[in-house]
């Protein structure tokens, strides 16, 4: 039986800082933060790329690697591996109307110049992948670009990236909406359509988060099913969503526990993690979250993902053939809850 592996980034420990208001907590220097992950369980450490190098732009090709080479000495010592890189376009000047698909081809060069630096970092931090969160990647006008001509931008660029380096995966974080209106690659569907359309499609998976599939009005647990049907889910972001409003990466089965149930359920089903794949958490405090609690939603989502997956070990599958065969779902959906609500 698969022993999951968890995986977390810096970001999600963070001051509470949003649209709306000033932090409400103190920043946490990112090496207190490593010492804590690894105490609380986890095994990676998610990256962009300028988490791994701050003020990415300002150092050379070669000052880069070296600084990656110094994370992964730090990372080392700790007992952490590096699980992914990701560039972070969206935050760039460069990057106001998207990255890849820019309308200016100054700015879609420079996305691929922190690309190619991304995979500079992963190369050098022990890891083959490279996740892209496409958030920007889309209209904010539905007229100012042709979405035909902007997907094909999106498989340029991964192609370039595959040619790069012929070891390197790049797996796509697909997202529905905000910040951008109408966007580009928003489900696991489209992410399995883009990766068919690239120069090895083997190279080329997905990333499926549980707030975005809820955004899209769509189960987690069967997106993941169907990426995991594909071979192409290549690790997991899993957090909470309460309903389709903005994302806000509450902490991982603490609004749709019945929900989170199957997510955990489809994973253990289907042996995710024997190739090496991490549960990674993507989850945030709540602003009103003082310091000294600024990780209690990562070990409520580790304590309820553990919970879960007993729950699933519990799951009758006999019982469960007997309800299909009677057509007796009243009863399987009765057997669930008394399941997760220990009647069971």
């Amino acid at each position: 039986m698969t022993k999951f592996k968890f995986s977390v980034g810096p970001w999600n420990v963070h001051t509470g800082a949003d649209s709306y208001g000033p932090e409400t907590r103190k920043d946490i220097p990112v090496i207190e933060k490593y010492k804590k992950f690894k105490e609380l369980g986890f095994d990676a450490v998610q990256f962009h790329d300028d988490d791994a190098v701050p003020n990415i732009n300002d150092y050379t090709e070669e000052e880069i690697k070296e600084k990656a080479r110094e994370l992964r000495t730090t990372l080392d010592e700790i007992g952490l591996a590096a699980e992914f890189v990701a560039p972070r376009l969206w935050m760039d000047g460069h990057t106001t109307d998207g990255g890849f698909m820019s309308t200016s081809e100054k700015d879609r060069d420079y996305a691929m110049w922190r690309a190619y630096r991304s995979i500079d970092i992963a190369n050098e931090l022990g890891t083959d992948m490279i996740v892209l969160w496409l958030a920007r990647e889309g209209t904010l006008c539905a007229e100012s670009k042709s979405p035909v001509w902007a997907t094909r931008m999106l498989i340029d660029a991964i192609n370039k990236m595959l040619e790069y380096d012929p070891k390197i995966r790049v797996c796509i974080e697909p997202k529905p909406n905000e910040p951008i209106d109408r966007s580009i690659c928003g489900t696991m569907g489209h992410v399995m359509a883009v990766s068919a359309a690239t120069i090895d499609p083997s190279r080329v998976g997905g990333n499926l988060e549980s707030a975005h599939a809820i955004l899209a009005g769509l189960d987690p647990a069967h997106e993941i099913g169907f990426a995991l049907a594909m071979g192409k889910l290549m690790t997991v972001h899993l957090n909470d969503q309460n309903g389709i409003r903005y994302d806000q990466d509450k902490s991982f089965g603490v609004e749709n526990l019945r929900a989170a149930f199957n997510q955990v359920k489809v994973l253990k089903e289907n042996n995710y993690g024997d190739n090496g794949e991490y549960v990674g958490l993507d989850v945030k405090a709540m602003r009103t979250t003082r310091d000294a609690d600024s990780y209690k939603h990562l070990e409520n989502s580790l304590k309820i993902f553990r919970a879960l997956e007993a729950k699933v070990d519990q799951f009758d599958y006999e019982y469960q053939k007997e309800c299909v065969r009677n057509r007796d779902f009243e009863a399987l959906e009765m057997y669930v809850m008394n399941l997760l609500m220990g009647l069971e």
